[in-house]
């Protein structure tokens, strides 16, 4: 019997210790303030610098540099797609290559030796002494020239020449077409291996060693993160409320507060969200990570002008949207969603951008759980239950709904 005495009296003890809780709620009036408008735009931390660095000639990885976050130098191979095939196709055309230059060079030898001692009128190009190809020279060909008309051993001299340069011309371009093939070969190995442009981390690995690439597959996204922005999507409505190097206030990861500088502002708009992106500095002595969440204040206008703040007490908990209670003039409450703004006072208040009009009267600190008609105590004169003595402290007289929202510090303390 005792112990279940003590049991009743505990959970006496924890109503009551509950009740003053449920009844902190109040009815407040919405304010204005002398300030300028923010809007809160969700943001995103990123590199400095990214690139996405992808494959261009196919085969297998043999090699990557290192894990997610790895450092890396400027210049320093990232990763190496293999080129045992590349190195086999070079060695061949180093050979065509020798060859060619060995023909270039039997080219040249026959043209000059044509140019200087031609075959035309090589005296020694018949047997015997040379008496026949004398005999040719000083009486065949001369009445050749004279009498038939048809030999003219200048034109075979210039024939043969052009023929010897022709031979010149055509090994040199084979000579050519042999280094071309090495500078591609060349190229290609270069290829094999993708190179830090600058210094960073790598910030996303998409590949492993031994895995089949092909050209244009991206395998490594890299960042240069010594330094760091904030990059968001603003409103195109907002964003002529922006210029380059203005200060502006942010919020990094829930916790961290500080001024970042407009850097960038895009020319042009997305034409399906009616947005620009826009990118900030972060300060170097804070500490972030790239994909971190940040919040930025980005004014509603370039005047200042009058802000609607309520206590952020008066926000409904565990909605998933920004909400409060407004009391009707029939004394009822309605739930209403709201947009907010920046923070003020302090962080105490915070600016309401849409949704409440100065004048209008709200629930401050409502219960979690609550919805549409739940009114605090004390707003309203409570009937008395049957059977029960009404409290001396209760209000004999109806009060007028204007008058509860004032009565019901004293009633609650009564109570």
């Amino acid at each position: 019997m005792t112990i279940h005495k003590t049991v009743l009296k505990l959970a006496v003890l924890g109503v009551c210790a509950a009740l003053p809780l449920a009844q902190a709620a109040d009815i407040i009036q919405v304010e204005s303030t002398g300030a300028r408008s923010q809007s809160v735009l969700g943001s995103t931390v990123v590199p400095y610098k990214e690139v996405t660095l992808s494959a261009q000639i196919p085969g297998v990885v043999k090699y990557v540099a290192g894990s997610v976050g790895a450092n890396l130098a400027q210049g320093a191979v990232v990763f190496q797609v293999d080129d045992s095939q590349l190195r086999a196709k070079r060695a061949e055309v180093v050979a065509q290559i020798t060859m060619a230059q060995s023909g270039y060079q039997n080219s040249q030898s026959q043209y000059y030796r044509e140019l200087t001692s031609p075959r035309s009128k090589d005296i020694g190009a018949m047997p015997g002494f040379g008496l026949p190809a004398m005999f040719d020279r000083f009486a065949v060909r001369p009445f050749a020239n004279s009498f038939m008309g048809n030999y003219d051993s200048d034109t075979i001299r210039q024939a043969d020449l052009n023929n010897a340069m022709a031979g010149v011309s055509q090994a040199q371009s084979q000579v050519q077409q042999a280094m071309s093939q090495l500078q591609a070969i060349d190229a290609s190995l270069r290829d094999a291996s993708a190179y830090a442009p600058f210094e960073g981390i790598i910030m996303e690995k998409m590949v492993e060693v031994g895995d089949t690439v092909q050209p244009g597959q991206p395998l490594v996204k890299f960042g240069y993160v010594k330094y760091k922005r904030l990059q968001a999507d603003v409103p195109s409505g907002l964003v002529g409320n922006l210029s380059k190097d203005m200060l502006l206030p942010a919020r990094i990861d829930g916790s961290t507060n500080t001024n970042v500088r407009v850097a960038e502002i895009y020319p042009v708009a997305d034409a399906s969200r009616h947005t620009v992106t826009v990118k900030f500095d972060i300060p170097m002595e804070i500490t972030t990570a790239p994909g971190m969440y940040a919040e930025i204040y980005v004014p509603e206008n370039k005047n200042g002008s009058q802000v609607i703040v309520i206590p952020k007490s008066a926000l409904l908990k565990g909605s998933s949207l920004p909400s409060v209670l407004v009391v009707k003039d029939d004394n009822s409450s309605e739930l209403r969603m709201i947009r907010v703004g920046a923070d003020q006072n302090g962080g105490s208040k915070v600016a309401v951008v849409s949704g409440l009009k100065e004048g209008e009267r709200i629930i401050n600190d409502p219960p979690a759980g609550v919805s549409s008609g739940w009114m605090p105590e004390g707003a309203k004169a409570p009937e008395p239950a049957k059977d029960t003595p009404v409290a001396e402290s209760s209000p004999k007289t109806p009060v007028a709904p204007a008058a509860e929202a004032s009565a019901q510090p004293t009633a609650t303390a009564a109570k």
